[in-house]
């Protein structure tokens, strides 16, 4: 499989932080807030769905930034929208690597997609516990 490279304008929205109640009749419902749902709508206009839809165990990078030092760094919005588009499911995101930047005049994320390399990187485990002065 050939790493997929996105790049999408527009500030996301913190899925823990983008819910709204609304009533149904006598019932309350949470539904995503209208600055995540506005996100979603810009979000997928942007991104060109791949067909077949990548399967297995996927590692992924992301850059967010933000307009501001303000928002939580939050990528779950980003996975979820991505499901169905690029990926089968979410689930499949194994590993991760997020990073929060500003940009003020270009909040936008970037994304490389890739397989997991099925090691779990304990090399990697071993050299940040000497690092940081854990055995």
């Amino acid at each position: 499989m050939k790493p997929i490279h996105l790049i999408i304008h527009g500030e996301p929205a913190s899925k823990a932080n983008s819910r709204k109640l609304v009533k149904f009749g006598n019932r309350i419902a949470s539904i995503k807030s209208d600055k995540a749902r506005g996100y979603a709508k810009d979000f997928l206009a942007q991104v060109q769905p791949i067909y077949p839809l990548l399967t297995g165990e996927l590692e992924m990078h992301i850059w967010i930034w933000y307009a501001s030092q303000r928002p939580d760094l939050d990528e779950s919005l980003i996975l979820d929208l991505l499901q169905g588009v690029i990926y089968e499911n979410d689930r499949q995101v194994r590993q991760r690597h997020v990073y929060h930047g500003v940009d003020k005049a270009d909040p936008r994320i970037e994304v490389f997609i890739l397989p997991r390399d099925n090691v779990w990187g304990n090399g990697e485990l071993k050299r940040l516990r000497l690092e940081c002065g854990f055995n």
